[in-house]
């Protein structure tokens, strides 16, 4: 189990830039591997990864592109991308839609919701880790979640 709990993290490392220990938890967690933090740590030390101010790298460098490279692009990243790094989970209210973000998180989520344009989203407002998604009726809301929910499983 743990070789191969190391080369989904090698996998996740090479796919997708992330921040923090949490974070990856959260990754890993969604391909169907639960681990404490403790256990998480050794794999970590194991793997020799470094971390700096783009999150964690590979001893190797195979690494995608991070979000500090992405920031020096001036290429803002994708929507998907920032519900994999940020998101955690989502929640329909009426005509609303609630995503819970990591800490810090939820501006920059908000903002790429905000570039998407969705025609059903009548604007999007952040706080520190809670995006509020206003819709136009219920069933717009229920499509945005749908959607959301489908980001955050993948």
């Amino acid at each position: 189990m743990t070789a191969q709990r190391l080369n989904v993290i090698r996998e996740v490392l090479a796919s997708s830039p992330v921040a923090s220990q949490d974070e990856l938890r959260r990754k890993l967690r969604r391909r169907g591997i639960h681990v404490t933090q403790a256990t998480l740590s050794r794999d970590i030390h194991k793997l020799r990864l470094s971390k700096g101010p783009g999150g964690y790298s590979l001893p190797n460098g195979h690494n995608v592109p991070t979000i500090a490279a992405a920031a020096e692009e001036d290429q803002p990243l994708s929507l998907g991308e920032m519900i994999d790094s940020f998101g955690l989970r989502v929640r329909q209210a009426m005509n609303q839609v609630v995503l819970s973000t990591v800490m810090g998180g939820a501006q920059p989520v908000a903002a790429a919701l905000d570039r998407e344009e969705w025609p059903e989203v009548v604007g999007t407002i952040a706080g520190d880790d809670t995006v509020l998604l206003i819709c136009t009726d219920s069933r717009h809301a229920s499509e945005v979640e749908t959607r959301l929910r489908t980001m955050l499983e993948v």
